[in-house]
């Protein structure tokens, strides 16, 4: 029988304790609302692929790996302390693939879709950002597709991650960026994201 999933307080815990960044936290909240959605959208277990996606940058500020060690630092540290806590292994093998210089192959869906959604919530929440409502409310894709041909905008973002990641799990890119603003908006004042307070 498999043991029982952690608690997503317990994990909540656990990443607040390692990860100070108010919008590292954001980012990993993002990618647990993506990964729980695409999860409910293919019959998967939502608590599961959140647990992937709440988790998978934890150990990033702690260990942030600038120079892309596979068995060092950000993931693998993490994924190292999140194995003695009991997370199970399909798990922590999604977080290793989600950093391509790992080298640890995207086999199952879960690890597909982490790597699908992680650099595109960054350019969700990049392009809310600076327009004028500051709302992923009334964000649409072909915004998002705009900013992305911008090389100067969320330099930090991989294009060629976001296009991979949609092409990995077979969904069209206007249709995957939609999918994935619709689940952030499922959680929009968690994010910052509900848009800017009206002017009283």
């Amino acid at each position: 029988m498999a043991s029982p999933l952690p608690q997503r307080a317990d994990a909540l815990a656990l990443l607040h304790e390692f990860t100070a960044s108010d919008s590292l936290r954001k980012h990993m909240l993002a990618v647990e609302a993506a990964m729980r959605a695409y999860a409910a959208h293919w019959g998967e277990d939502a608590d599961r692929w959140g647990l992937a996606g709440l988790m998978h940058d934890f150990d990033y500020e702690k260990w942030p790996n600038a120079a892309h060690a596979p068995d060092a630092e950000h993931p693998a540290e993490g994924v190292r302390l999140l194995r003695t806590r009991g997370y199970p292994e399909d798990v922590l093998q999604a977080i290793l693939g989600h950093a391509p210089y790992t080298g640890v192959a995207r086999e199952t869906r879960m690890a597909k879709a982490l790597f699908a959604v992680d650099e595109l919530t960054g350019l969700i929440t990049a392009a809310t950002l600076v327009r004028p409502s500051k709302s992923v409310l009334d964000l649409e894709a072909a915004s998002v597709r705009k900013k992305m041909k911008d090389k100067a905008f969320a330099r930090g973002v991989n294009r060629e991650d976001v296009t991979a990641g949609a092409e990995g799990i077979g969904v069209p890119l206007d249709e995957h960026i939609t999918f994935v603003i619709g689940a952030m908006r499922g959680v929009a004042p968690s994010l910052g994201l509900a848009g800017a307070p009206a002017a009283g």
